[in-house]
């Protein structure tokens, strides 16, 4: 089944053409397509089909055409249409869809690998996959804006195939296409300049003079702007004569030089993100804010000569977030590359808002960026992300901000980005500095209040009582979070007239204390205070706890521990707090709330609960973390050395995965509340959750290279395990600090660490832990290639292993022995050793390490010249981790067995593993394929 959008709507089968049905079913296919094999809410669906013209009639629609499109994939196809969260999903490959080919081949092209003729058919395939104006056959403002966004990328895409086409010295195909295009748009200045060059390479240097007149015209005319840098530099040139055709075509950026010593940095290749929370349910008013937001971004778009900053500014509960999130849903089109998103957490009552670092590593995980590659500092990372921004149309929302300094290592460098930030500050800085534009967001209109009103409850209700409406309004203060929790209560008890519900808002305000910080707060406490006495009282119990979590967001489980509640009876209670609007489910399964309503349930639990109670609460939240960490790292690490842990409380429970790609995904979305989950346990001194929980995330930490938050949490640990007095865990700590300086290639400190460590074991008189110390030693020399010393190491550390009957230990030892030698040109001492290992890992059962081991067997032979023995050694390394899932380890070993294949002549059989090498590389990401590439090119 294929969908094509880039044109009009078609449906294909094979080469027979499926009817899509009249418009408005074709606009639904549309609005499903574009996001093939994601849900998208049915409000989502709603607004970009009917837009304003929805009404209480459009949601049954909407399901008679879901059913004509159901049955139309089942007949021709067998491709679903699901139910997924609220919302649709067209269950089918993104590719089958002819603009995701599009996106698809547009990121290809940017490997930095492939010669020019290849990127220029790539970019040709992936523009004849246009057969007109997209969406053609849509009608609406969802299409209308996606055209617009689709056709710059087009443009863009244009520009890049023209490029690459007059280095290859084919000015005369670029001029063929390009020339409509800009008539079509004439304000865009690299369509122009592209246009300018080829002309010039073509000889027709006069024509390029009048095209560079006429561009310049138009552009004061139209926009009130002289020509950016590019067209200014190409226009000098021309009239100084030096711009010679054959100098016409731009060069091919540099890559820049390395330092001695290192290898010049490889391309990174990134996903494309889409990090937005989900969009707000009936949302309504704010007109003006988003038109100005919708005027930025088209001034932006025409000009296309830097990236834009939009800062949304208003009090709190004033809507920020929303109006952010909805306007991003609605614009989502235009940034095919990606949308970025984090939650700031600037004005959190807990004190714990993100850092830019923390944000920083988030957005570049959201990238794909390989850890490998990701620098230690922010420095370097911020250059990394702006460098895969480069060129790209992508969106990023920083909500709630602290201030300037929060946000200004997050902003892209280049054109096509846009920035959204919402923040209780007017960001005066951002302003000045990055010419930010402001908006500002205040409390709704009478006739938006109502609005809201009406599309919650109901215009009847509305309707049947305008000054109970009014009441209410003037009680909320016109703040949209206030009006959502009013709401709340009118929907939940559908018997009450609206003249009841205000009346139990006016008798609420009167019972209460006003806020220190004004009028408006006062309002928003009233509503909270009103709303939290409707519920039952389990529902206030678990709301006031949910104030003691440092986390963004938390999960049923770990609310069912912080209460100490079974959990069907906890997913219950928090279904009844989302419906009274006290929390929110922000994505499936996680839930979240406002900073105002976690201020007022850590103030509510604070003067209810008391302080035993309160710390018990922490306790099983913590417990809940920490066992479940553990459980997820034994899958990720099955043979590490365990600890002694900290038994769960009665009440607390942890969640279990089944396998190391779940713990993966699991630690992955609980990694900020784990971090916060570390400060939180010093905070509250309990010590040893605050080192158990730093080791438990020490696996994942590293593998995804998040070695600068390991280092952070690890400190805290280091803290904890000295304020307890317990030496063996000091020791533990030490090492994992080891390991980490050691990545980051701090090797004085990584090397301190190891030695304090084997300080504390033999004070204890604990040989393995003096054993495992000596192995952290031998892996820190060699990292610095100081092979005879870790050597050594390696060799203390063995007999310790084997005197304490240390299976596993033993075998890594003598798997790190037998790579020192083969290092050393030892080889004949470097197969012993091997094997030995491989013997005692048969006996432990630990494929992951036979594979490793094997693979080390292998490089041995291949040393030594033995390569019918490396071959079959390699082979069988191969099938290990091809039973074991492991994409890296699959990729390595074929890339090693390729050096084999090439060192015997067999060049085309070496050609062939190292092109499936590096099509699983390119997969994973991983910088290591432009090595691969460089062998394959040499061939």
């Amino acid at each position: 089944m294929e969908f094509r959008v880039l044109g009009p709507v078609e449906v294909w089968a094979g080469t027979r053409r499926i009817d899509a049905g009249p418009p408005r079913q074709r606009g639904i296919l549309a609005a499903l397509a574009v996001d093939a094999g994601r849900p998208v809410a049915m409000e989502t669906v709603v607004d970009r089909v009917w837009g304003p013209a929805a009404s209480a009639r459009t949601r049954h629609t909407l399901h008679v055409y879901v059913g004509r499109i159901r049955r139309m994939l089942d007949e021709a196809s067998g491709t679903r249409l699901l139910l997924r969260s609220g919302g649709y999903v067209l269950d089918t490959d993104p590719d089958t869809v002819d603009a995701a080919r599009f996106r698809r081949l547009l990121l290809a092209a940017r490997d930095a690998g492939l010669t020019d003729e290849a990127r220029a058919a790539t970019l040709r395939e992936a523009l004849d996959l246009w057969r007109g104006s997209p969406l053609a056959d849509v009608p609406g403002e969802w299409a209308d804006r996606v055209r617009e966004g689709w056709e710059r990328r087009r443009v863009d895409a244009v520009v890049a195939w023209a490029q690459v086409e007059l280095r290859l010295g084919r000015a005369d195909h670029v001029l063929a296409t390009v020339g409509e295009l800009v008539t079509e748009h004439p304000l865009v200045e690299p369509l122009v300049a592209v246009r300018m060059r080829a002309l010039v390479a073509a000889g027709r240097g006069a024509e390029a003079l009048d095209a560079y007149e006429r561009a310049r015209r138009q552009l004061v005319e139209q926009l009130g702007a002289d020509p950016g840098p590019e067209l200014r530099d190409l226009h000098q040139g021309l009239l100084r004569g030096d711009l010679e055709p054959a100098e016409s075509a731009p060069v091919a950026p540099a890559v820049p030089s390395a330092r001695p010593g290192t290898a010049p940095p490889a391309a990174v290749d990134s996903a494309v993100p889409a990090q937005l929370p989900l969009d707000v349910f009936g949302f309504t008013g704010r007109a003006d804010e988003l038109a100005h937001l919708d005027a930025i971004l088209a001034t932006a778009e025409e000009q296309r000569t830097a990236m834009v900053i939009a800062v949304l500014a208003g009090s709190a509960g004033a809507g920020k977030t929303s109006l952010a999130v909805h306007w991003a849903h609605r614009m989502r089109d235009r940034f095919p590359d990606g949308q970025l998103y984090v939650n700031l957490r600037g004005f959190d009552p807990t004190g714990a808002a993100v850092t830019p670092a923390e944000a920083m590593r988030g957005f570049l995980d959201a990238l794909d960026a390989p850890p490998d590659r990701i620098p230690a500092g922010l420095t370097g990372q911020t250059g990394l992300y702006r460098s895969m921004l480069t060129g790209r149309r992508v969106l990023v929302v920083l909500d709630n901000a602290r201030d300037a300094g929060q946000v200004r290592p997050l902003l892209p460098g280049t054109p096509g980005c846009f920035v959204l930030i919402t923040s209780r500050d007017q960001l005066r800085g951002l302003v000045a500095a990055e010419g930010a534009h402001p908006v500002a967001v205040g409390q709704l209109a009478d006739d938006e209040a109502r609005q809201l009103l009406t599309r919650r409850i109901g215009p009847a209700r509305v309707s049947a009582d305008p000054a109970a409406v009014d009441a209410i309004i003037r009680g909320c203060a016109r703040l949209p979070l206030a009006l959502a929790v009013v709401a709340a209560r009118a929907v939940t008890n559908p018997g009450f007239p609206l003249s009841a519900v205000a009346g139990e808002l006016r008798d609420a305000r009167t019972d209460l204390d006003a806020f220190a910080d004004g009028d408006l707060a006062t309002d928003v406490r009233t509503v909270f205070s009103w709303s939290y006495r409707t519920l039952r009282p389990a529902a206030m119990r678990l709301f006031r706890l949910l104030g003691l979590h440092s986390g963004p967001d938390v999960t049923a489980g770990a609310a069912a521990s912080l209460a100490g509640l079974g959990l069907r009876e906890t997913e219950d209670l928090l279904t009844e707090l989302c419906r009274a609007q006290m929390v929110s489910e922000h994505l499936p399964g996680r839930f979240t709330f406002h900073d105002l309503l976690r201020a007022y349930a850590s103030e509510l639990s604070r003067s209810h609960d008391s302080a035993p109670d309160r710390s018990a609460a922490v306790r099983r939240l913590l417990d809940h973390y920490l066992h479940s960490a553990v459980d997820a790292n034994r899958r990720l690490d099955p043979n590490r050395e365990p600890i002694p842990l900290v038994p769960m409380s009665e009440g607390a429970r942890h969640d279990t995965v089944e396998t190391a790609d779940e713990a993966m995904a699991w630690f992955a979305l609980e990694h900020p509340s784990l971090l916060a989950a570390v400060r939180q346990a010093d905070e509250a001194g309990l010590d040893a959750h605050a080192w158990q929980l730093p080791w438990a995330l020490s696996t994942f930490n590293d593998r995804q290279g998040h070695w600068v938050d390991q280092i952070t949490i690890m400190r805290i640990a280091l803290d904890a395990t000295r304020r307890a007095g317990d030496p063996r865990a000091r020791a533990v700590v030490h090492r994992g600090l080891a390991l980490i300086f050691s990545r980051l290639a701090r090797y004085d400190e990584a090397d301190v660490h190891c030695r304090h460590a084997l300080e504390i074991y033999r004070t204890l008189d604990d040989p393995v832990g003096q054993a495992l110390s000596y192995q952290n030693l031998s892996w820190v020399a060699g990292r610095q290639l100081r092979n005879d010393e870790g050597l050594a190491y390696a060799q203390k550390a063995l007999p310790l292993f084997r005197s304490t009957g240390n299976t596993s230990g033993q075998a890594s030892t003598l798997n790190d022995i037998g790579w020192f030698h083969c290092m050393l040109g030892a080889y004949e001492e470097a197969l012993p050793a091997c094997r030995e290992a491989l013997s005692l890992f048969e006996k432990v059962d630990n494929s992951a390490a036979q594979a490793n081991t094997w693979d080390s067997i292998g490089y041995a032979h291949h040393c030594r010249g033995d390569h019918a023995e490396a071959v079959a050694s390699y082979e069988y390394a191969y099938e290990l981790f091809l039973e074991l899932g492991d994409l890296y380890g699959q990729a390595e070993t074929l890339d090693h067995l390729g050096d084999t294949y090439l060192a015997t002549g067999e060049v085309d059989r070496a050609r062939e593993v190292w092109e499936r090498a590096l099509s699983t590389m390119e997969e994973l990401h991983h910088a290591d394929a432009a090595q691969i590439r460089a062998k394959l090119r040499r061939l």
